[in-house]
């Protein structure tokens, strides 16, 4: 299992400078680096410290969640939660949520559906963790907005339940649209029923054709139990042009760079050889779809140059990613 390292998304930061509060501000209101902005994963901690102090800073923990909920452009949303937002209908993409919400700890969403109501209630990994109150109120009012968002619907809840005080209540009742409970046993958004069945007007199913297979795997490979595994893991879900970096990775798995280096040598393999595994594998991958430019899988498995994939490619396969393709469907034409 994947050590106490977090990946924060870029489209956080972005978030909370629409809202008018500089990222610089809130590394230093959590008496962090400021390096943290840029650092790709987090640990814990951190993690918690950098949602407290957006909320610090905004003044209000109801008034803090509601701006990020909605300000979150769609544009900057990560793979894991577009394979959400281009869902079949509501339904589909709350249990999307769920199940790629495992590759973005230490959140994760428990869903129940009984009679009229559907409830997501809101667990923490790691047992006695408890996160603060900003990002609780965040993540279930992210589920309600992706829902209006998908739909196009102004949805309501029928309650929400906070295991503590929320900041401004009224606040919080005027985005919900129903009753809100503090002091609660635990954290919960319970959601009407008949609601989940709404088609999405996002609804992308070249683009889920292309997402849910990858992040089906990587989810697999996470929860692999070799260093190799995990290593994999984290460079394929790193790929799309950014180059990772070994010591990256180690921080990532909480470890030195150094040791990280030793396991991988024990299991037979190295980091390089990792990298350019995961780069065959997602580039056969997305070759196998049609739909994809080369170009665009030139990019997905981290080359920025066309000419340098087209190179590695021949390496790996001994054909041009084009004559791989058309081979490829020949033998195993699209349904």
């Amino acid at each position: 299992m994947i050590s106490d390292r977090i990946k924060f998304p870029t489209g956080f930061w972005t978030g909370v400078q629409q809202v008018g509060i500089t990222p610089h501000d809130v590394a230093r209101q959590a008496g962090l680096p400021l390096t943290i902005i840029t650092e790709s994963a987090v640990n814990t901690a951190q993690y918690f410290k950098i949602w407290q102090a957006y909320s610090d800073l905004v003044g209000d923990t109801a008034i803090a969640m509601i701006k990020l909920a909605t300000a979150f452009e769609t544009g900057q949303y990560p793979p894991t939660v577009l394979a959400t937002y281009h869902a079949r209908d509501y339904r589909d993409a709350l249990n999307r949520m769920a199940r790629y919400k495992q590759l973005c700890p230490p959140e994760r969403l428990q869903i129940t559906e009984e009679g009229e109501s559907c409830t997501i209630e809101l667990e923490w990994m790691r047992s006695g963790q408890s996160g603060p109150p900003v990002l609780v109120g965040t993540t279930l009012a992210f589920l309600l907005e992706l829902g209006r968002r998908g739909t196009g619907q102004p949805l309501t809840a029928r309650s929400v339940e906070f295991s503590q005080s929320m900041g401004d209540v009224k606040a919080l009742e005027a985005f919900f649209g129903c009753p809100i409970r503090m002091g609660a046993t635990s954290n919960r958004l319970t959601l009407h029923r008949r609601d989940l069945n709404r088609t999405f007007i996002s609804y992308n199913q070249e683009l889920l054709e292309i997402l849910t297979p990858v992040l089906d795997q990587t989810l697999d490979a996470q929860r692999g139990s070799s260093i190799s595994a995990m290593v994999k893991w984290i460079l394929k879900r790193g790929q799309t042009g950014e180059r990772l970096y070994i010591r990256t990775v180690a921080n990532e798995l909480g470890m030195s760079d150094r040791t990280l280096q030793r396991r991988l040598t024990e299991e037979g393999t190295t980091f390089k050889q990792l990298i350019t595994q995961a780069r065959h594998e997602q580039a056969r991958e997305y070759l196998a779809n049609p739909k994809l430019d080369i170009k665009e899988v030139a990019f997905l498995v981290g080359y920025e140059d066309q000419n340098s994939f087209y190179r590695a490619f021949r390496l790996w396969e001994g054909d041009s990613p084009s004559n791989w393709r058309a081979e490829y469907l020949e033998s195993n034409p699209p349904s």
